[in-house]
């Protein structure tokens, strides 16, 4: 029986429904034989050729391109062989079949297999592949993913960045200069009778110095790459008929949610997602705060403070034309004291004062002031946002990053700190030192998937698409 890794892999690598063009896709070694069982003949490396896909008894299943790309050179660094027929969701389950039952048939004269232990490819395992044979780091795997499921013009080219391996490229060049400062450190505690000083000399704090300089400078694209991949969880909150339906459509551009001067209209949680300078923006319209006696609207209003719990920004929405009222300045206290109950400091929340087309007083000074009617203010809320959110729209070369690659860097950061304080410590404390810089590496080696565990390599490739 083969090892799982060993066994060739075929899967239907378009996405599924109908369309001009789907493609079933092979990856395994030694393809030959089922290559001339499917074509009717061998294949040109690199040449695409039009020809039948025929079933075992020699009828026409379709015709298309095939295209072979032999080992090393192929995208899994296996053979590949690529079928390129009508996108019909029939047709491609139909070549797959084939495929199958073609690599299970005994290859005359040999009393073998063709393709002895080809099965359907889980999730990932083509990129999964291309990882183990060197052809890709963990980094770029992950980045075609990205590509895949980019929902901004500004993501897809940092995740496009990200899998031509610019951000490898920095994080291993920071690994290199790590490794040679950890050398200079090793060798003083190998030859400790030795009079020179080997850090004095090599200017170990120096180097030390411009690695936390370079980590800086790449720990804030990966903050913004994350930006771009995650986007940030806006949630409008306040009291009924404050605003925050129609401020959400403003937003949006579109009438999403129901709008009438009926106080607890919204039930519900209403999302859309929006895009500020490509940073995507989950804008969630949540039930009016109140106390109220309808079981349903409670229901809502519990929705309500599960997503401002969940949220990155809260925007706490004010009436203008009400704020005098005493009543209506309780409730809005009462509802702020529970928000800063509930939520984390490092949650902002923005007062935000709708309905100024409507109003007559003076702005408050504190938060914003807008008219989710006329449109009034609504650029300087959406940058605002991108402000609480970290965004700095004059960043150049972004890459598209994971929260995993932000966590690995701040690591690295703390080990790079405690780090600094041993060598201060100088030769009372460079065991330590060689410890941290051994853990920095490490955590940055976690990035590209050279130290990485299994378990984590099982979580990040189930996630993508299958034939990917």
């Amino acid at each position: 029986m083969f090892a799982r890794q060993q066994q060739a892999i075929a899967a239907i690598a378009t996405a599924p429904g109908r369309g001009a063009v789907g493609i079933v896709r092979v990856s395994g070694r030694q393809l030959a034989p089922l290559i001339e069982a499917l074509c009717g003949r061998a294949l040109k490396p690199r040449e695409a050729s039009y020809l039948p896909f025929r079933a075992r008894d020699g009828a026409i299943i379709d015709q298309g391109l095939a295209l072979f790309f032999p080992a090393p050179h192929s995208f899994t660094g296996e053979d590949v062989l690529e079928l390129q027929a009508h996108g019909g969701p029939v047709v491609l389950q139909l070549l797959l079949a084939r495929c199958l039952e073609a690599a299970a048939e005994v290859e005359p004269g040999t009393g073998q297999p063709r393709l002895a232990g080809l099965r359907v490819a889980e999730p990932g395992e083509f990129s999964q592949r291309a990882f183990l044979n060197d052809k890709i780091d963990l980094a770029q795997a992950e980045a075609i993913a990205d590509l895949i499921d980019a929902s901004t013009e500004a993501a897809a080219r940092s995740a496009s960045r990200s899998l031509s391996g610019a951000f490898s490229a920095e994080i291993h060049g920071l690994r290199d200069a790590l490794i040679h400062l950890r050398m200079l450190v090793e060798a003083t505690l190998d030859f400790p009778e030795e009079e020179i000083d080997f850090l004095r000399q090599a200017d170990a704090s120096g180097q030390l110095s411009k690695l936390q300089q370079i980590l800086g400078a790449i720990l804030n694209k990966a903050r913004q790459g994350a930006l771009l991949r995650e986007g940030i969880k806006v949630v409008i909150a306040g009291q009924p008929n404050a605003g925050k339906s129609s401020l959400l459509n403003a937003l949006a551009g579109a009438e999403l949610a129901i709008v009438t001067p009926i106080p607890g209209t919204t039930r519900d949680k209403v999302q859309q997602t929006i895009q500020i300078e490509g940073v995507p923006v989950h804008v969630i319209d949540t039930a009016g705060l109140r106390d109220s006696d309808d079981e349903v609207e409670r229901i809502g209003i519990a929705h309500a403070w599960d997503a401002i719990g969940a949220a990155d920004v809260v925007l706490f929405l004010h009436d203008l034309t009400r704020v005098q009222a005493t009543d209506y300045a309780l409730a809005d206290a009462v509802i702020a004291d529970t928000l800063a109950q509930k939520l984390s400091s490092k949650v902002p929340v923005l007062d935000v004062w709708n309905k100024l087309d409507a109003s007559s007083g003076p702005s408050p000074a504190a938060g914003l002031a807008l008219s989710a009617k006329t449109g009034s203010g609504l650029e300087a809320l959406r940058r605002k946002l991108l402000e609480l959110a970290g965004w700095q729209s004059t960043a150049e070369g972004v890459y598209l990053a994971r929260a995993r690659h932000v966590e690995a860097l701040r690591r690295v950061d703390g080990h790079l700190m405690e780090a600094t304080a041993h060598l201060a410590a100088q030769a009372q404390a460079l065991d330590l030192l060689a410890e941290e810089l051994r853990l920095a590496q490490n955590a940055l080696s976690e990035i590209t998937g050279e130290f990485t565990s299994d378990d984590l390599l099982g979580v990040i490739f189930s996630r993508f698409c299958i034939g990917k």
